[in-house]
């Protein structure tokens, strides 16, 4: 009543009380009496506001990009952005200018500003996949910005929710994208396959070298088992021709031995020896007697047999079932 009203402001409200064009009062959650006539009193937010935005900007490549995201910031220095911008309440705490809302919109301006800036320098593809790049030149450029800094405001950070192409753009590159992959599917396969047709190359070349070294293992067996064989031969071959010439050697010395037996022998008639050597009997040595009657036949001029003794000999021939010889009795008869 009379003019005087009572404040009370919350810990996120920074209040400054101006009496005649001079702050009398000011500070973080103040509550106090003033009297409304003579005082203007600026109320301004000091928590962290979230400002969300949406850009259309053009990139490099001229494609329209849509680009959308989120602005956190709070105010540092209230009483700079109160000699900025008019942030005065009335009794019942409400703005009294628009005021206000135009912080929301310079630090949009700035930030798309930026953003501009960045998206013009790039690509369409190289832009919608590189938002991480864009938020932190933005936000750099935001806490590095003389404006922002000149309205006492603390850029917290900065979020991009998409960045989006036109689309019909937006189909091209699907489809494009969708291409890439669809070759990359193909190349993985073809590698897949590739790679499998080396490991069976692999597996046939190490089942050949398998095969190859059995073979050299049988082979070496067989030439060793040859080697034994002919070793085996050659010896065989040195015991037949040692064994050739022992039997040489032992005809040779009993040829010498018969030789040195029969050398004194060579002027005896053999007559003799047969009967030095008791292998003649009385039948034999009789028809020994003819034979030589025989070759000296002329000498003889009348030779007389008496019968007993031819048929004692004819008798013991046909008991033996011997033919009686026939030059003995022819020559008897002639010498008869």
């Amino acid at each position: 009543m009379f003019g005087i009203r009572y404040l009370k402001a919350s810990p996120t409200r920074y209040v400054i009380q101006y009496k005649k064009g001079r702050p009398v009062r000011q500070g973080s959650g103040l509550s106090f009496f003033y009297y409304e006539p003579n005082s203007v009193i600026v109320q301004i937010p000091v928590n962290s506001v979230d400002v969300p935005f949406v850009f259309e900007e053009v990139t490099a490549d001229f494609q329209g990009i849509s680009i959308q995201g989120e602005l956190t910031y709070r105010v540092v220095d209230a009483a700079k952005l109160a000699g900025l911008l008019d942030f005065s309440v009335n009794g019942h705490g409400r703005y009294l200018s628009d005021d206000p809302s135009k912080l929301r919109e310079r630090l949009i301006h700035a930030t798309q500003i930026l953003a501009r800036s960045y998206a013009q320098g790039r690509k369409l593809d190289e832009l919608v996949v590189g938002s991480n790049a864009l938020v932190e030149e933005v936000l750099v450029g935001l806490q590095q910005s003389k404006s922002v800094e000149m309205l006492g405001v603390e850029i917290l950070g900065l979020a991009i929710t998409s960045i989006k192409p036109m689309p019909e753009m937006a189909k091209a590159m699907e489809a494009a994208a969708r291409e890439r992959m669809l070759g990359r599917a193909d190349q993985a396969v073809y590698e897949r396959r590739n790679a499998a047709v080396e490991m069976e190359r692999q597996i046939k070349e190490s089942e050949l070298n398998t095969e190859i070294a059995v073979e050299q293992k049988r082979r070496e067996i067989r030439e060793k088992m040859m080697a034994a064989d002919i070793a085996i031969e050659q010896q065989r071959a040195e015991l037949v021709g040692q064994r050739v010439e022992n039997q040489r050697k032992e005809a040779e010395a009993r040829g010498q031995a018969l030789r040195a037996t029969l050398e004194p022998l060579k002027g005896v008639d053999w007559r003799t020896l047969l009967a030095a050597s008791g292998g003649l009997g009385a039948k034999q040595l009789i028809a020994l007697a003819f034979h030589d009657l025989a070759d000296h036949a002329e000498r003889i001029g009348r030779l007389n047999i008496s019968p007993e003794l031819l048929g004692t000999l004819l008798a013991d021939d046909a008991e033996r079932n011997v033919p009686t010889e026939a030059p003995s009795g022819s020559q008897s008869g002639r010498k008869k």
